[in-house]
């Protein structure tokens, strides 16, 4: 009958293929990863930084060189970091990325778009050699500081965030694609009268109509152009009044110039009747 195998046999192997095997070291990446909550911090120091996606061929060739570069970042005194779109949309906006991969150098805030080659030498040399102050920054107006950019940022964002909901309306929910474009669609209606009737108000609240607009004395304002046409029909009236009075009166006076000379002819003519008549 045999033996029992030992149970120390299959611990004993396991150790010795451990201690053959050759060890591999897996080292740290020199490479930082920016994201939208660590961006701002490109706008202090020097920085090289590359925006790539994993799809994309020509980022997969770039990465061997982009991290042996960055092993010189030290020695350099530059940041080697990076950008992945995919995750990070509101970065893509912030930088108007059109292209993959694009690499940009910054210096105290100032962006510059690097377009050489793209190998660790080529970099090494753009960077000791100061290659980079023979390119015109990116203006202010684009830099992805600006008020600008950061609308194109949440754009881009939004565009995400509709994108990753259309997914969850098909894949999670079920729903037809017909049935997630009209979601959207109201959706759109919805917000689009909401902010409409916003609209409304803050002009009604900032520019009231004419109707709503408080007068403290509406009527100082109006006399000296609306009572001109009464003071002038006012002033004829009075005119008119004094021109009769002063015919009325020219007319008494008349008539009592007329009474006196009247009445002394008809005495002066009484005496000389009796007389005739006698």
């Amino acid at each position: 009958m045999a033996a029992p195998a030992s149970p120390l046999v299959p611990v004993v192997v396991l150790m010795l293929l451990l201690c053959g095997a050759p060890r591999t070291h897996g080292r740290r990446s020199d490479v930082r990863v920016i994201t939208d909550e660590n961006w701002r911090d490109l706008l202090e120091g020097e920085w090289m930084i590359e925006f790539f996606a994993p799809w994309c061929p020509a980022c997969q060739n770039l990465q061997p060189e982009w991290e042996s570069f960055a092993e010189w970042g030290e020695d350099l005194e530059i940041n080697v970091a990076k950008v992945d779109v995919t995750e990070q949309p509101g970065l893509s906006g912030r930088f108007i990325i059109t292209a993959l991969p694009t690499v940009y150098h910054c210096k105290d805030g100032e962006f510059r778009r690097y377009q050489g080659p793209r190998t660790k030498k080529d970099f090494i040399n753009f960077v000791s050699e100061k290659e980079w102050k023979s390119i015109e920054p990116v203006s202010s107006w684009f830099g992805p500081g600006s008020i600008l950019m950061s609308s194109m940022s949440a754009l881009f964002q939004l565009s995400m965030w509709i994108r990753t909901c259309h997914n969850y309306f098909i894949e999670d929910l079920g729903l037809p694609v017909w049935g997630s474009y009209t979601v959207f669609a109201l959706a759109t209606l919805l917000s689009g009268l909401l902010l409409g009737l916003c609209m409304i108000f803050l002009a009604d609240c900032l520019c009231p109509s004419r109707r709503h607009r408080p007068q403290p004395y509406p009527f100082k304002k109006l006399l000296p152009e609306s009572s001109q046409p009464l003071r002038k029909v006012e002033e004829e009236h009075e005119a008119d009044d004094a021109d009769v009075s002063e015919e009325e009166a020219e007319r008494k006076e008349g008539t009592n110039k007329d009474f006196p000379q009247s009445a002394i002819r008809q005495r002066s003519v009484g005496p000389s009747l009796a007389t005739d008549k006698s």
